[in-house]
């Protein structure tokens, strides 16, 4: 890959006089297109195009690895959210797996050994809607592979989210671990090494962020239901264990969660996560958008100590990126959108001191964002502090 063709991100000074940081947007997003990878169907004689998205990224044999979860054969509906005043979008009527992608440079990906997936009751029963959003996280020689195993089919039910575990070495041969069957929960992911010999993990209880350590460690995610206890006293005492609480910003009102695998740097750990909320007219105009986002999903950043995660040493308030282009915000004849509003970061990469970081978008695409690691960094030291 040349590194230099990804941008270093900047900071911009606000109207108000507050600063705020954007990454940069490669120029030739969305990298990843469901018909790039055959996610194509016939109906009533009409081109429909799937939906490839929210994948995980690790580097692999020189390569870079993404995971994200595909769907096709699927029908779109709206419903008017009465408590905002506004439709709302969902999908019907589909199963998604994962299909591992492969690539030489970070930008152009392909389909790797066909590989697949599926949380369909084809191999387990223990969820059968549906796996998705995988996280990889890389411990030791093995890759962990941390995604949500739906109970219920998608948009039909609450308390349908349980946490799956998988592994590999090699992202051909996947050994499936369980579910996490003690609560409802997604975007969780575990810390990628002990601190102070304690394995961490991070948990989405809505609308919050949390974390916690494993009692059991390692083996607490590789034989989920041998440790139940430990997993139910994780639920239970989930309210001694915020890390980062919604609604304290217009654009995280909604909910908050956990976005890509952390990252381990020389200031700390820095986490990349996802708000939901109001992005205000300000903050759109740095975009070039005319006016305010009234409910759309971000990506926000803080800084978690080296040696105490639960210590939170800065965290952005203002989003670091927010969806402001057709394949992210309400979509065009050239970029359908399946959900508007929406840039979901998932996995990263440091390569050189740059930062990579794999979104979704609109629920149907993958982007890719970059900066220079430091500038965020300084950013987050100098303008972020709490």
């Amino acid at each position: 890959m040349n590194i230099k063709e990804l941008g270093d991100g900047r900071t911009i000074l606000l109207g108000s006089g507050e600063v705020i940081f954007k990454l940069d947007s490669y120029e030739k997003n969305p990298i990843v297109k469901p018909q790039d990878i055959g996610l194509t169907w016939l109906e009533d004689k009409e081109l429909k195009i799937g939906a490839v998205f929210n994948g995980g990224a690790e580097v692999f044999q020189d390569k870079v690895i993404l995971m994200p979860r595909c769907h096709q054969q699927y029908q779109k509906s709206v419903f008017l959210d009465e408590k905002l005043g506004i439709k709302r979008y969902c999908l019907e009527n589909y199963i998604s797996e994962i299909w591992p992608l492969v690539s030489e440079d970070g930008i152009h990906f392909s389909r790797f050994q066909n590989a697949v997936i599926r949380g369909d009751g084809t191999y387990h029963t223990d969820f059968i809607y549906g796996i998705e959003d995988i996280r990889i996280v890389k411990y030791k020689q093995v890759y962990l592979l941390i995604g949500c195993g739906k109970t219920k089919p998608p948009f039909k039910g609450e308390n349908a989210d349980r946490i799956a575990i998988y592994s590999t070495n090699d992202f051909i041969n996947i050994t499936y671990h369980g579910i996490v069957e003690s609560f409802d929960s997604r975007n969780a992911i575990p810390f990628s090494e002990p601190i102070n010999g304690r394995l961490y993990m991070l948990f989405r209880f809505h609308p919050n962020l949390h974390i916690d350590s494993l009692e059991a460690g390692i083996e607490q995610l590789l034989n989920p239901f041998n440790h139940i206890k430990q997993w139910e006293k994780i639920y239970e005492r989930r309210s001694q264990n915020l890390l980062l609480e919604a609604d304290h910003y217009l654009h995280e009102r909604k909910k908050i969660g956990p976005g890509t695998q952390l990252i381990k740097t020389k200031r700390g750990w820095l986490l990349i996560y996802h708000g939901v909320g109001e992005i205000d007219t300000d903050i759109c105009k740095t975009y070039g958008l005319s006016k305010k986002i009234k409910r759309g999903y971000s990506v926000c950043a803080a800084l978690l100590d080296l040696d105490n995660p639960r210590k939170v040493l800065c965290r952005t308030r203002n989003p670091i990126y927010i969806p402001s282009v057709p394949y992210e915000l309400w979509g065009n004849d050239q970029y359908p959108v399946d959900v508007p509003a929406v840039v979901f970061p998932v996995g990263a990469l440091v390569l050189k001191n740059k930062l990579l970081i794999y979104c979704g978008a609109g629920d149907k695409y993958i982007t890719l964002l970059s900066c220079n690691l430091d500038n965020l960094l300084d950013y987050l030291w100098k303008h972020c502090k709490l």
